[in-house]
């Protein structure tokens, strides 16, 4: 009987464990779907069946009504914002509530490769953001670029060699490899050459860093569901090793001191040379309400963490943007021709040269380039964390510390209330007296307010001047094997990748003028 008893017990307390924010957003009134036991309304992520961004999309077009959809991952509440205005309050206007990305469950291990400026929280994240942004400068821009044309011009040959054999080619392997290129002359001082290298190092670590395996689906569904039990559980262990090893033989190369290339590594020499970084605090206030003084001291490890998301948000998100792009344009050869009268115009006033002021007058490109994101933007969803007890006036309902938020960026920008013909590639929505300035907090691939991608103009750069590249000596077309519409793999979870690639053949132009 009181093993009966103990069991009876253990369930009841299983279960309750595994219903207890069920009514979350029932006692708030806000529409939701019904939860399930344990995984809560996040059952096809959990099982590999739809991606996060995929789960949202379906969220978002079954209640059209709302501004606002609850949602329980596992038992933890998120918030899906359907209204810009919304959107505009939690990334801006009371951004002091939403700071924090929420990417770890409170309470649980930081771990050290997550410590960088895309995931840090709090003190750590508005330091290092203090700290970095001087890297991004026009000037700093201007002085990479020479570096992106010698990558441009590996990637034409890349291109002109598949053409040549009448073959096809991975326009997102292409493109991936192309950044991954870029980064380690801009970022590290390496001349890695993944374009023409199949078997480059540095491009392996960019596929190990988003290849996903079986146990770190495991790791990261154990974590969502028994974040108390598994808070000590790491998800990036596997990279540790192959980061820090990186790391360490660059630093040891320049003997720990700016070499005076102006890349990402000499930024955080720097960095750690100055000293403390000193600033306010965005988590503690003294008793009369004003920021209390933070501080951070640079060190290897965090140098480590940057150096890990800076090449992999570097060129995962560029390669997507620009390969999917060219898939959109092999099937829209006007607006593909257009792109290339403007891009062989403006290089006949540049001695037919790629250059910093050339690509900026590339305006058109921008706009294909822009569509192309609106489409199928690379990060599908923008997530940020309620800090602090907040009220939304006008939905009347509050919610607490530690509830996310997330903004679908894939569904509004494919609903028709904000870009009419969605499913239609019109770069001409982009142009400056057609692009609706309402539309500013719906389009948003580079995310918006303070916590923005803080290399928006360097993706932007790279990924136009590889396209500049390729459409200046190449028409793309789709291969016998190329889908109309890319299968995206619902197991991708930040950043959305395409099933099988994206296959397209590559055609060499004639000599423009």
């Amino acid at each position: 009987m009181i093993i009966i008893a103990i069991a009876v017990v253990l369930l009841i307390t299983f279960y309750m464990y595994g219903t207890r924010n069920f009514k979350y957003w029932e006692k708030r009134g806000v529409e939701h779907d019904k939860p399930y036991f344990l995984v809560g309304n996040n059952y096809k992520e959990y099982f590999g069946k739809a991606s996060m961004t995929q789960v949202a999309d379906e969220l978002y077009w079954r209640y059209s009504n709302e501004k606002v959809v609850g949602f329980l991952r596992s038992t933890r509440p998120e918030l899906l914002i359907r209204d810009p205005e919304i959107a505009k309050k939690i990334l801006i206007t009371d951004f002091a509530h939403f700071f924090e990305r929420g990417f770890n469950p409170h309470n649980t291990v930081f771990e050290p490769l997550m410590q960088n400026l895309f995931f840090a929280e709090g003190d750590l994240w508005k330091l290092l953001r203090q700290r970095m942004t001087p890297a991004f400068t026009t000037g700093k821009l201007k002085a990479m670029f020479p570096l992106i044309v010698e990558r441009a011009e590996k990637l034409k040959l890349r291109a002109l060699a598949a053409a040549s054999e009448g073959k096809s080619l991975d326009a997102r392997d292409l493109m991936a490899r192309y950044t991954t290129d870029f980064i380690g002359a801009c970022g590290f001082g390496l001349d890695s050459d993944s374009i023409n290298d199949e078997n480059s190092a540095f491009r392996q670590l960019g596929v190990n860093i988003f290849k996903i395996r079986t146990m770190d689906i495991v790791k990261g569904v154990a974590k969502e569901l028994f974040p108390e039990i598994f808070k000590n559980l790491k998800l990036w262990t596997r990279l540790e090793n192959d980061i820090n090893e990186l790391v360490v033989a660059i630093l040891r190369k320049r003997d720990y001191k700016p070499c005076g290339r102006g890349d990402f590594i000499d930024l955080m020499l720097e960095c750690k040379q100055k000293g403390v970084i000193v600033g306010e605090s965005i988590q503690k206030k003294k008793p009369d309400g004003t920021p209390e003084t933070a501080t951070l001291e640079i060190d290897d490890a965090l140098i480590a963490a940057q150096v890990f998301v800076f090449f992999a948000a570097g060129f995962e998100t560029s390669s997507s943007a620009t390969s999917f792009t060219l898939h959109q344009l092999a099937y829209h050869q006007d607006v593909q021709k257009k792109a290339q009268e403007e891009i062989d115009r403006v290089l006949a006033k540049h001695d037919g040269k790629l250059s910093y002021d050339a690509v900026r007058e590339m305006h058109y490109l921008e706009n294909v380039f822009k569509e192309g994101m609106r489409l199928f933007p690379s990060l599908g969803f923008l997530f940020r964390q309620c800090t602090k007890a907040f009220t939304f006036p006008e939905l009347n309902f509050s919610i607490d510390e530690g509830v996310r938020v997330l903004i679908p960026l894939q569904s509004m920008h494919n609903d028709p209330k904000y870009f009419p013909e969605p499913e239609v590639f019109r770069p001409e929505r982009f142009d400056a007296d057609q692009f609706d300035s309402n539309n500013k907090y719906v389009y948003m691939p580079f995310g918006s307010g303070p916590r923005a991608c803080i290399g928006e103009r360097l993706g932007l750069m790279q990924s136009l001047a590889g396209l500049a590249a390729i459409l200046s000596s190449f028409t793309v077309e789709p291969a016998k094997e190329t889908l109309r519409h890319p299968v995206v793999d619902p197991q991708t979870s930040l950043v959305q990748c395409i099933r099988a690639g994206l296959p397209l053949m590559f055609r060499g132009r004639k000599k423009h003028v």
